[in-house]
């Protein structure tokens, strides 16, 4: 490209050489939403209960991360953004057979580590999209009580997203959707604490796993 040329593509973008430097700091700050997903067993109690378990509504949280960023070529970083995720859901026991209902809240604080990996398209102007893909390890570390259910404090996720880079005159804004997949089973099964009280582990009994989803829309500023 000639250098006269080249001068006046420089002058329609923001930050022409943000993407050139090995690594950059940033933040984020984001809303999201959290599912499980119950797989039952069909058992039947000594009184001919059988119950159904479900997360009728969802409930928004709140997350922020930081956010290092290594540039590995033109097109591809890899990404680490630890940060914290703060939420609650709602689970309904349902008896199929009665109809009885009992309600659970259930509040979460997440200490989470996405790595992810991202692959930009090549710049217009000001605006690059971006698809990224990774893991995301996540540990609850609220306070548990003697709940009805419990769920495990560690959790391990799938991840894939897709985005937009805003070049703006002093930094970079990324709007990003993120949807995260838990690989494991987050029920916890084992539940000496409700040795005291039988009748409430009726439910656990009744739920052969769960597994956890979200979906997370964030705003970087890089």
């Amino acid at each position: 490209m000639p250098a006269e040329a080249r001068r006046f593509n420089d002058k329609l973008q923001n930050r022409p050489y943000a993407d050139m430097r090995p690594w950059h700091l940033g933040f984020s700050i984001g809303v999201y939403t959290s599912d499980i997903h119950f797989t039952h067993n069909g058992l039947v109690t000594e009184n001919g209960e059988e119950w159904r378990m479900e997360q009728p509504s969802y409930q928004p949280g709140f997350c922020v991360n930081g956010l290092l960023d290594l540039r590995l070529n033109n097109y591809f970083s890899l990404r680490l953004s630890p940060g914290m995720y703060f939420g609650s859901r709602d689970v309904t026991m349902r008896d199929i057979r009665s109809d009885a209902r009992e309600r659970q809240n259930i509040k979460s604080t997440f200490v989470v580590v996405p790595v992810d990996v991202k692959y930009a398209a090549v710049r217009y102007r000001n605006a690059r999209p971006y698809v990224v893909g990774g893991v995301m390890p996540a540990f609850d570390v609220s306070k548990k009580r003697n709940e009805i259910f419990k769920l495990s404090s560690t959790d391990f996720y799938l991840t894939v997203g897709f985005g937009c880079d805003f070049y703006l005159p002093y930094f970079k804004f990324n709007p990003e959707i993120k949807f995260c997949f838990g690989l494991g089973d987050v029920l916890v099964h084992k539940r000496p604490d409700l040795a005291d009280d039988p009748l409430k582990f009726k439910y656990t009994q009744s739920v052969l796993k769960a597994t956890s989803k979200m979906v997370v829309l964030t705003f970087y500023f890089e």
